[in-house]
């Protein structure tokens, strides 16, 4: 198996959505929404660790950025730190979903830890492009979010040629040392309208800034950003499930907002939902972050569908066939106890 079994692509060009104006109360649900294959991944890299060897295993950072995940592997014996000097010497570390820095791996080693880096595949591939184009003595200019621990980890790669640009606004404050060698790379959990006007920005002051040799940006992230946008544009209210440290959640509010719905909200939980938002509605838009399991969506249909909203309906707009292989460090220890290696778990 390798990291990447399959890609998926976008399909915008499903037929418009019809709505009834019979008056009924009816939700839409974007799919795809939720899990993604670097989620699932490390999620069960994260369960399969503490088959493996026993509570605890320590994580580095959130594995995913989920209140719920966190809390249901806290429960099975996973205890999540901050930094990788927390864990006892010689213990299990896992690296989270967001990756880290070459600089945290060298600080896990002195430690003697058994690390297992969970990092999605696709921002190991941004790491080497930062890796590729700082060996070529490029500046590289990376559109993220300053702070969140994928920008960091992506940035300290090189922090000698990576500067961060937060926003369209932020663009063009950047000083390089050769206009004619410079490069945009991103995060991989933006907004694609937001980072393309962040990328037209730079390219007025830097007209030959080039291009990623691919989309920097996940298939998963595109592809809830373009169902957000079906579902929003027909929505009165738009509930999107995920944490409010989930990137890629906070921008499907934003997107849908843009699309044209009245009102969208962020929950983690069915509970958080205030009725007040119902009134006047007729449609609800569902759809949830790249790190939110299924059976919290389950939880805000059945929540809504008590108030009158019981006509579900999935507004799909691609079809997802992505599967990653588990850690390869995990993977050689299963293999070595006869232990399963595929990326399969029992969850209740």
């Amino acid at each position: 198996m390798t990291d990447l079994q399959n890609t998926a692509g976008l399909d915008i060009s499903a037929a418009p959505l019809t709505i009834s104006t019979s008056g009924t109360k009816r939700v839409l649900l974007a799919a795809p929404r939720g899990y993604c294959a670097g989620v699932d991944r490390a999620v069960i890299a994260v369960e399969k660790a503490l088959d493996h060897y026993g509570a605890p295993v320590y994580v580095r950072k959130q594995i995913v950025h989920n209140k719920h995940v966190v809390a249901s592997l806290e429960k099975r014996g996973a205890i999540f730190v901050d930094e990788v000097d927390e864990a006892p010497v010689g213990s299990v570390l896992v690296f989270s979903a967001h990756g880290v820095s070459p600089a945290v791996v060298a600080a896990a080693e002195a430690r003697g830890l058994n690390t297992i880096d969970a990092t999605c595949p696709l921002v190991t591939k941004v790491h080497r492009e930062v890796q590729r184009f700082a060996s070529e003595d490029y500046d590289i200019l990376l559109i993220g979010h300053e702070g969140h621990e994928e920008v960091e980890g992506t940035a300290g790669e090189a922090p000698d040629r990576v500067q961060i640009v937060n926003s369209p606004e932020d663009a063009g404050q950047q000083v390089v040392r050769d206009p004619k060698k410079v490069i945009w790379l991103s995060q991989t959990t933006l907004s694609v309208d937001e980072t393309m006007q962040t990328v037209v920005k730079l390219r007025e002051k830097y007209p030959t800034l080039q291009n990623p040799p691919s989309d920097d940006i996940c298939y998963a992230t595109q592809n809830r950003q373009v169902a957000i946008k079906k579902v929003g544009a027909d929505s009165d209210l738009v509930i999107v499930v995920g944490s409010a440290n989930s990137s890629n959640t906070v921008r499907l509010v934003e997107v849908a907002l843009e699309a044209g719905a009245k009102a969208a909200y962020r929950v983690d939980y069915a509970h958080e939902i205030d009725e007040a938002w119902f009134a006047g509605v007729e449609t609800i838009g569902v759809s949830s972050g790249a790190s939110v399991p299924e059976e919290l969506v389950n939880d805000v249909l059945d929540y809504i569908a008590e108030r009158g909203f019981g006509d579900v309906r999935t507004v799909t707009t691609a079809e997802e066939d992505v599967q990653f292989s588990l850690p390869k460090e995990l993977r050689k220890e299963l293999k070595a106890a006869g232990e399963d290696t595929s990326n399969k778990a029992k969850r209740n």
